[in-house]
């Protein structure tokens, strides 16, 4: 097996895989129920009238139906019976009526069915949605860190929602399809009870070949799932304008075309070995079942020439055997179909479940203020990591001061300012805020006294406006917007835009233009000014800023930092010369701190760093 072949075992175990081959009939039964409760629940809770309104109609379809049925028999006593043909139909003419009556009703109680229906598909995905990005939104920060955690929240996203919605349809469906099938073994038992046995002569073998052919393409999708995400990988590479410069500047289109014919060709190749095989099924499905109905209709002659069962309702039999077999037909796929798509509902309603259980418990929500910060013998290790991203770190940030973070990549100052700010809990130790444990506050009333800027931001697809305001969407303020922009140099990008702040930062919408590194680190540093809270955290914010927009924002940090407690993170040591003290981390652990005078009279890590990069800076 070559590097590039799509059997490559990391390519045949993506996170969605099906790890059963196919489900044989006793476990589709076994896995209905299972598949239904959820479904169901959520069909109640997103439209509960128009499910209401499906289950009633839905009956008297079948009510309908099945008056129908036994009022044709009564037609047919009468079209049988002896006399000239005239006389006949005009006697079954009352009887005609009646059966027409019945039928045009079921199909007017079908149509209402359609309607509600309609209203309840896109209800339930509305709600999934909102259930899943709720529960998101709410987990705790670390949960991203876990891969078990990301892994769920994927597969609720890509495959649950999608096979949600369908799951809702496939069990109306299945309503439908159980009372037809009532409908017409109802009326035969009537009729007769011999002619329930009949009747499924006819049925069984067009079941049998509508489930096995789901059975197939059941089984087929754990072997086409990989190959589907690999072609949609490739699929981006080749339609996306992210990767389209790297791919023409290194002459890299017939390697991605390469790939694509790597998953394409085995993929074509299974998509038609399953057509092929399911075709034979349905065509021996269908040579049983002629064999079938041509058996149920010698048995129906034979029952008729004992006089056991009357000409009429045999007539009425042969009826019922096309109505049942279409029911079941619908049946048995609906079912193969709800059980498949429950195992991806049941990925859903895993995902929401763990989002609950990492979402932080409820504490105290009385305003706080960070006051004096301090970490005590905090221990932080990210889910599913061998080894402490933080090991015993013990410090104090005093109000108003300015502390600077530093170290080497990997050191833990993001995670240091994370745990700060009280976006991660510490696996071991305190964080305290004015002597109150982090731990027992309300995370957004202690997310309300920060203001953060992150070293790769988010880059909101929407107004530059809207760019900078959702630093704290909730306030409107004008003076404070063009204040923000004015000390991070935002308001020079928003200059130059085309329609100034309310231009559209999106490629991918009509109208929308894309910002360089640099302009999008303005607008986040003009963010975390707008948002204006007492503690403020600093993580690389001028790492893609030209020299003149790095002065300009370190004059503004200065310029907050009179009334504010600062936590800077950098790698740019000749930006912390002026911080109140320097904190040094190495693989975890707090080595040094001091101002830096101090640092570089104790010539130790901090005072090695300082002359390298200067060496480094004075050869350029």
């Amino acid at each position: 097996m070559t590097e590039s072949d799509p059997r490559d075992g990391n390519l045949v175990t993506p996170h969605w895989q099906l790890d059963r081959s196919a489900a044989a009939p006793r476990r589709v039964l076994r896995g209905l129920p299972r598949a239904t409760w959820p479904v169901l629940g959520m069909i109640r809770a997103a439209a509960p009238r128009a499910a209401a309104v499906v289950l009633v109609l839905q009956v008297l379809s079948g009510l309908a139906a099945a008056f129908g049925l036994v009022a044709t028999t009564g037609v047919l006593v009468e079209l049988l019976a002896g006399g000239p043909s005239g006389e006949r139909v005009l006697a079954a003419l009352p009887r005609l009526l009646l059966v027409g009556g019945a039928f045009a009703l079921r199909g007017a109680l079908e149509v209402g069915v359609s309607l509600a229906r309609a209203r309840i598909t896109p209800a339930v995905r509305r709600l999934a949605e909102e259930r899943l990005y709720t529960a998101s939104l709410g987990a705790d920060l670390a949960a991203f860190d876990d891969p078990t955690f990301h892994d769920r929240m994927h597969r609720a996203r890509d495959r649950g929602l999608f096979y949600l919605e369908r799951a809702a349809d496939n069990l109306v469906e299945l309503l439908g399809a159980l009372l037809g099938i009532a409908a017409a073994v109802g009326s035969l038992a009537v009729l007769h009870p011999v002619l329930v046995p009949v009747m499924l002569l006819a049925v069984l073998p067009d079941g049998w070949a509508v489930q096995r052919a789901a059975r197939l393409a059941y089984a087929s999708v754990g072997r086409t799932v990989a190959l589907d995400r690999r072609v949609q990988m490739v699929s981006d590479l080749a339609t996306e304008r992210e990767p389209a410069a790297e791919i023409r500047a290194y002459q890299a289109e017939p390697f991605v075309l390469h790939e694509y014919r790597l998953a394409a060709d085995p993929l074509r190749d299974e998509e038609v070995r399953l057509a092929t095989a399911q075709a034979r099924v349905r065509g021996v499905g269908r040579a049983l079942a002629g064999l079938g109905l041509a058996v149920t209709y010698a048995v129906l002659g034979l029952l008729v020439a004992a006089s056991w069962v009357p000409l009429a309702a045999a007539g009425t039999a042969v009826i019922a055997v096309r109505v049942a077999t279409t029911a079941l037909n619908r049946l048995v796929l609906a079912a193969n179909q709800l059980v498949e798509q429950g195992m991806y509902v049941a990925d859903y309603q895993e995902f929401l479940a763990t989002a609950r259980d990492t979402a932080p418990g409820a504490a105290r929500k009385t305003p706080v203020e960070p006051g004096e910060v301090a970490l005590e013998h905090v221990t932080f290790t990210y889910p599913g990591a061998d080894r402490p991203a933080l090991r015993d770190v013990t410090l104090t940030v005093r109000p108003g001061e300015t502390v600077a973070l530093v170290g080497e990549n990997g050191s833990g100052k993001s995670t240091v300012a994370k745990l700060v700010a009280g976006l991660y809990a510490p696996t071991e130790g305190r964080v305290r805020w004015s002597g109150a444990d982090l731990a027992g506050l309300d995370r957004s009333a202690v997310a309300d006294r920060v203001m953060v800027v992150f070293q790769e931001p988010v880059r909101w697809p929407h107004t530059a406006r809207v760019n900078v305001r959702v630093g704290r969407h909730g306030r409107v303020d004008e003076h404070a917007l063009a204040d923000a922009a004015g000390r991070s140099g935002a308001d020079e990008v928003v200059d130059r835009l085309p329609a100034g702040w309310e231009t559209l930062l999106s490629k991918h919408f009509r109208g929308g233009v894309e910002l360089s590194g640099g302009q999008w680190q303005r607008l986040a540093v003009a963010r975390g000014l707008y948002r204006d809270a007492p503690l403020l955290v600093w993580d690389e914010p001028t790492a893609p800023l030209d020299a003149k927009a790095e002065f300009a924002v370190y004059e503004s940090l200065r310029a907050l930092a009179r009334d504010r407690t600062v936590l800077l993170i950098t790698h740019r040591l000749a930006s912390v010369r002026h911080a109140d003290r320097i904190l040094l981390l190495h693989e975890g652990e707090l080595v040094e701190q001091g101002t830096h005078a101090e640092l570089l009279a104790l010539n130790g890590r901090y005072a090695d760093l300082y002359a390298l990069q200067s060496r480094m800076y004075a050869d350029a």
